[in-house]
């Protein structure tokens, strides 16, 4: 049967069994010609039912010469916009037919036919735009609430190319199909040229999807000199292009993690490593309280339950206490505990249709950009977001009220002016052209870009200058459990050698809580990767030392380059690095004296240091959360570990740099067991008496985990071939006496108590033992 005469049964309404009929109408479930979101189909899905369906009306044909073909569909049709075929025709619905009135091919219908034509057009309407719904009545495939703008969906790219591609006569079309061919090597010549228009544009969108669809049909029209056609289809599409820049943008910067020093041929995807870490809505400082000695840290943490966990996908979905959804949203943590990182798996999501869908546009806009622009003449925050996304001109949608987006401001602490809330001029119009310092007071109050989500990530203590009433909540990353390292490990490496670092890892306690941070979890799985392609590495426990002194290596070196805005091979420590990290050891030390876990500001001023270098420069201190019973701003440093081994680093520095034995008060008198003819205080030998004088007079714990690190400084990776350059000069003198130590710990480990026995022997492992 032709084509015509299939028109006129359908019109005369040929009765068939309704299951067959059916049965003929149904798709093939791969295809992308449905007019439907993919969300509007789950939810038919889940009802369990059959929806109504209305039908679908074309683009009104067009006034001059047409395509020359039938609108006609093929015998196995691929898209629920087919016309003749009864694809388009569910049960009890109307067809009609779109072909060309000025082709004058068909034969003339009867005037009864001819009016049933007419009626058939006029109650045949488009389909209607989807009404956005409550984001939680609506949910993607993986769970996540929200849906597609309507004119970023699937159904208003579909009919976009295809209202274009009606207009071109037979041989433009030709030419168009010809060249789309020649220049998109993911699909074949059968599946362009089989079929008619609506076959065409439901195949490409089958088989490139519809970003790379639309973007090779603007340019396949260029190159055939449409512009103009060109032009109006990416005017008609301009939401979905400024989405497809920024998840382009998204997908270069965050698709591939790069960890530490990237090397040729070991990039990981993100998607493959990433263990998403614990996200709280109860911040409470983020420093683990765990210790392999003490039951206690000096300075009790209550730490928050698994029910205050949020993922981070839903960090929007929160609401306030009045019940609406929240619009700022500050995110903070220790350093290294994957803030970063947690920012390119949420943007990847988006760009991936994976969570947020509702979100129409997300565009980042770091501290750290605002703080390279600040010596720039005032700039609007268009201008602003041009700068860094240049496709994005002109984004007059971040005005309307119905766009819903997201601006994510993270390294708030790369952004070193005072921001002044109280007297910082406000700007309600999105072209007002003023300094960064402004520009970013006027985003958070909300006078700028008032639509938009603000998500604000940074280190706590630079976080907290922000005034409560510009947010609606304060979450703080929590970094792993332990469960979640080892996810981490395995995820990396193949199952024997994660197992393997799993197991070497565990050897050591203070590792093992330590590597909760994502930060030392990283370090821990990098080291061990490379140690164990050695032969026979793993059969001693590893060293605890080594790993604090790369911590502070790398995050002085991290300081340099994000801050200071050093080149990665000009990381040269000037003498104020240096004297940074002996004055934080000197307080460490004096902490550790008075048996407290946390510092103010009046400690940091009395080393002679600045609050800012200490506290959020460094990347070795954070900020605790104010008390009621504490007025003033509270400080500690990452872990208790980390307090204990600056204070190490402390008195060898003095030592080695200035021949002083810091532990020498004179105060205290050495247990007889420690006494020998030989007792000297001088020299390294004094260095280790003193320190193990001060163990044993203290309960346990309280300066075991310190002589520990401080035994480990004597070993020569620590101080000559991790630490020369750093913070000891090439040419340093050799550290003599090591014998004498050795010697020295050897004896008291003979004599010690029964409980200090195992640390002691932990002690002198540090010091001597050379890993391969």
């Amino acid at each position: 049967m032709d084509a015509d005469s299939e028109v006129e049964r359908i019109f005369r309404h040929e009765s068939e069994d309704e299951e067959e009929e059916k049965k003929k109408h149904m798709r093939p479930p791969s295809s992308y010609g449905s007019m439907k979101s993919e969300s509007d189909m789950e939810t038919e899905e889940e009802e369990g039912g059959v929806r109504e369906q209305i039908p679908v009306a074309l683009p009104e044909p067009a006034s001059h010469d047409g395509t020359g073909i039938h609108m006609n569909r093929s015998a196995s049709p691929e898209t629920l916009y087919t016309i003749t075929t009864q694809q388009t025709k569910p049960p009890g619905a109307a067809v009609f037919d779109t072909r060309s009135e000025d082709l004058d091919i068909y034969p003339e219908e009867e005037e009864e036919e001819e009016d049933l034509d007419e009626l058939l057009i006029t109650n045949s309407p488009e389909p209607p735009e989807p009404v956005e719904p409550d984001d939680y009545m609506q949910t993607d495939e993986n769970g996540q609430p929200g849906r597609l703008h309507p004119e970023q969906d699937l159904p208003h790219i579909f009919k976009s190319i295809q209202s274009i591609l009606t207009d071109l006569t037979k041989e433009e079309l030709f030419k168009f199909k010809m060249w789309f061919y020649q220049w998109e090597p993911g699909i074949t010549l059968q599946q362009v040229m089989d079929g008619d228009l609506l076959d065409f544009v439901d195949k490409i969108l089958e088989v490139l999807e519809q970003d790379r669809a639309l973007m090779h049909t603007i340019s396949t029209l260029e190159n055939v000199n449409k512009k103009e056609e060109a032009e109006k289809l990416q005017n008609g599409c301009q939401r979905l292009l400024m989405r497809y820049h920024l998840k382009q943008y998204f997908i270069r910067k965050y698709q591939v993690i790069r960890e530490g020093v990237v090397r040729a041929g070991r990039q990981n995807l993100l998607e493959t490593v990433f263990v998403e870490p614990n996200i709280s809505t109860c911040p409470y400082g983020g420093v683990d309280p765990s210790h392999e000695f003490r039951q206690e840290c000096p300075t009790p943490l209550q730490v928050p339950g698994a029910d205050t966990y949020v993922g981070v996908n839903n960090l929007f979905r929160l609401k306030k206490d009045d019940g609406s959804l929240v619009r700022t949203v500050v995110t903070t943590g220790i350093p290294g505990i994957g803030r970063s990182v947690v920012v390119g798996k949420f943007c990847l999501d988006w760009a991936e249709l994976k969570a947020n869908r509702d979100l129409q546009f997300v565009i980042r806009l770091s501290f750290q950009a605002f703080w390279t622009l600040r010596s720039k003449p005032p700039m609007s925050i268009m201008e602003v977001i041009e700068y860094y996304q240049p496709e994005c001109k002109d984004m007059k949608y971040l005005e309307e009220e119905d766009c819903k987006f997201l601006i994510v401001m993270d390294s708030f602490d790369c952004y070193q002016d005072a921001l002044d809330w109280e007297k910082a001029p406000v700007i309600n119009d999105n072209n007002t052209k003023a300094d960064t310092s402004t520009l970013i007071v006027n985003i958070i109050r909300g006078t700028v870009l008032r639509g938009a989500r603000v998500w604000i990530l940074g280190r706590a203590a630079a976080v907290s200058q922000i005034p409560s009433q510009f947010i609606d909540k304060v979450t703080e990353i929590q970094g792993f459990s332990s469960e979640m390292v080892d996810d981490y490990i395995t995820r990396r490496y193949d199952a024997e050698l994660a197992q393997d670092i799993k197991t070497h890892y565990k050897r050591l306690p203070s590792l093992q809580i330590l590597a909760r941070n994502p930060f030392v979890c990283w370090m821990v799985a990098t080291v061990f990767e490379r140690c164990y392609r050695y032969v026979d590495y793993g059969n001693v426990p590893p060293r605890l030392t080594p790993f604090y002194v790369n911590i502070v290596i790398v995050q002085t070196n991290r300081k340099l380059e994000f801050y200071y805005d050093k080149n990665e091979n000009d990381l040269n420590w000037s003498d104020e690095d240096k004297n940074l990290l002996i004055k934080m050891g000197k307080m460490a030390f004096k902490m550790l004296e008075r048996n407290v876990g946390v510092f103010y500001e009046d400690d940091v001023k009395e080393q002679g240091l600045k609050l800012t270098e200490v506290t959020i420069l460094s990347g070795l201190c954070t900020e605790l959360p104010a008390s009621a019973s504490e007025k003033r701003r509270t400080f500690c440093f990452l872990h208790f570990s980390l307090q204990e081994f600056m204070a190490a680093l402390y008195v060898f520095t003095m030592f080695r740099t200035e021949g002083k034995n810091v532990l020498d008060s004179g105060g205290l008198q050495m247990p007889k067991f420690l006494t020998s003819k030989n007792q000297s205080k001088s020299g390294l030998t004094g260095v280790i008496q003193c320190a193990l004088t001060r163990t044993f007079k203290s309960a346990l714990g309280y300066y075991d985990l310190f002589l520990r690190f401080l035994c480990g400084m004597l070993s020569t990776d620590c101080h000559d071939d991790q630490l020369r350059g750093y913070l000891y000069r090439q040419n340093a003198p050799k550290v003599g006496g090591l014998d004498e130590a050795q010697r020295l710990l050897e004896q008291t480990i003979e004599k010690a108590p029964a409980d200090r026995v195992a640390n002691l022997k932990e002690c002198l492992r540090e010091m001597i033992q050379v890993d391969e």
